[in-house]
This record gives structure tokens, sequence and C-alpha cells, in this order.
């Protein structure tokens, strides 16, 4: 390793795979659980979704690098709003949000489950994928549940399959460690 290469900080990226910002690269801090939705996750579920989501309402709770919502906004949503507490990860998201010229795309400095029991009013589409390896998601389903619209779906991210009681599964998958479904109230 050379003397320039150890200076340079370590970047990680996630790459938006559709939408208008196709193929644009973003960066994103190194923080402890964060671990973006890979492509391969993310193509899937917007196959699931019908690749468009054109005037729809979305909240990317847990938004780390914000692979899922600046997908989002890249595929027509009308507002994405993206909660995440990490210092690091939240400039990140802001200089991301300016570099696309993302104006749908708000930002929210905060715990997630406290936001959400808060007037957060309603949305279309809730993406919950809580740091790895924690216990958030049960927590996180039951308040999330509260701020859905009519016909709102909820995608889900997780390392252990949580109890889906009051859930109806539409649709589920797996990639290495993650298991990944879309869900709606029964």
């Amino acid at each position: 390793m050379d003397s320039l290469s150890a200076k340079r900080p370590k970047t990680n990226q996630v790459r938006i795979i559709g939408g208008q910002w196709r193929r644009r690269n973003l960066h994103f801090p190194d923080v402890a659980g964060l671990r973006p939705t890979p492509d391969r996750v993310r193509e899937t579920l917007f196959n699931w979704l019908g690749q468009r989501l054109d005037g729809l309402r979305c909240l990317d709770l847990f938004a780390g690098s914000g692979a899922l919502g600046f997908e989002a906004a890249s595929r027509g949503a009308r507002e994405v709003v993206m909660v995440e507490r990490d210092r690091q990860a939240l400039a990140a998201l802001a200089g991301n949000r300016d570099l696309l010229g993302a104006t749908q795309v708000s930002l929210v400095a905060a715990d997630g489950l406290s936001w959400l029991a808060g007037e957060a009013g309603r949305f279309d589409l809730i993406f919950l994928d809580p740091p790895f390896g924690s216990d958030l998601l049960p927590a996180a389903l039951a308040q999330a549940a509260t701020r859905l619209a009519p016909e709102g779906k909820i995608y889900a991210e997780f390392g252990v399959r949580p109890d889906l009681e009051g859930w109806h599964v539409l649709r589920e998958g797996r990639a290495g460690l993650s298991h990944f479904c879309l869900l709606e109230p029964a």
C-alpha cells in the first residue's frame, strides 16, 4: 500500500439501479450496523412493486445509506422521508440528496421509533431495514402499521424472521444472511 492510498478515507458506495438516476453511485460512511440493501434485492423489490412509484409518499425509516429511499425517489415517488439518527450517515444523505437534486427527499435527524410515535403522517410505502443484527424490527412493524395509508405496503429486511402475525406476506426472498419481504396488514 502506498502512502497516498493509506491517507485516502475508506468510501463505501451504493448504485441506484433504476429510474432517472440509474447507474449513479452514492457514497456513505462506515457506520456500525449499516449494510445497504444489495442491488439484487433492490431489483427484486422494485420488480415486485412494478418499477415506478409515481405519486407515492414513502418512508425510509432507518435510512442508513439511503439506498431504498433514493431508489424510490429515482422511480418517481412524490415524497420520500428519510429518518436517520447517525450524524455521519445523515451528512452523507444530505450530500447525496444535493448531488442528485432530489428535492422530493426530506431528511429527519431522529431515532426511527421515536419519530414514528409522533405526528409522522401516512405513507403508501414504508421501508424498514433496521441496523443489521438489531432487534428493532418487531417494534418498528407495530408502529409503522399505524402510519400506513389505505392499501399501503411495508418492505422489511431482517436477519432472523420475526413473528409476522397480523401481516399478509405478499412476497419474500433471501439473499445471503438477509431475508426480506413485502407486507400488508392482514
